[in-house]
């Protein structure tokens, strides 16, 4: 909880304190706060009994940080079972990869990558006069459409 708490900021917060409470006072006032934060621990964690025990068994399991939806998601995707495959989803995409693709686009290099998928292309590309239903090749500029030809609308994009 006070992971983040330098020295001096403790020192401070201890002055503060001397001149707040006095010296006399201090102690008590220490052994209160104490006191007060254990009968909230333990009420807290009775309460959590309380609700396991109301649940029943099926949720013998439960975690209450589960609730956190930072905590329930990383729990689900991530280290549950995999069923759905998303670990080789996870996998197979490499952000830094696909920038350093698109980097390369831009400034006009040609990447380790898409020099083997330029071979590979070159080989598809004599399918795809075969193949109508070919991917468009996304790195070539749309050909101008003619000057009576409007663009195509989209609705969802204004």
């Amino acid at each position: 909880m006070f992971n983040d708490i330098g020295a001096l900021e403790l020192l401070t917060l201890v002055v503060l304190a001397v001149l707040v409470f006095g010296p006399e006072k201090l102690p008590k006032v220490i052994q209160d706060v104490t006191r007060t934060i254990r009968k909230i621990r333990e009420f807290s964690d009775s309460a959590k009994e309380d609700i396991r025990s109301e649940l029943g068994p099926q949720f013998k399991d439960f975690e209450f940080e589960d609730l956190n939806p930072k905590t329930f998601v990383r729990k689900q995707l991530m280290d549950g079972d995999d069923e759905l495959g998303l670990k080789e989803i996870r996998e197979s995409f490499d952000l830094r990869k696909e920038m350093a693709e698109v980097t390369d686009a831009v400034n006009g290099r040609e990447s380790v990558a898409s020099a083997g998928a330029a071979a590979g292309a070159a080989a598809a590309s004599t399918k795809a006069v075969a193949d109508p239903v070919a991917t468009p090749d996304l790195l070539k500029k749309p050909a101008q459409p003619a000057k009576d030809e409007r663009p195509p609308f989209d609705a969802d994009a204004t």
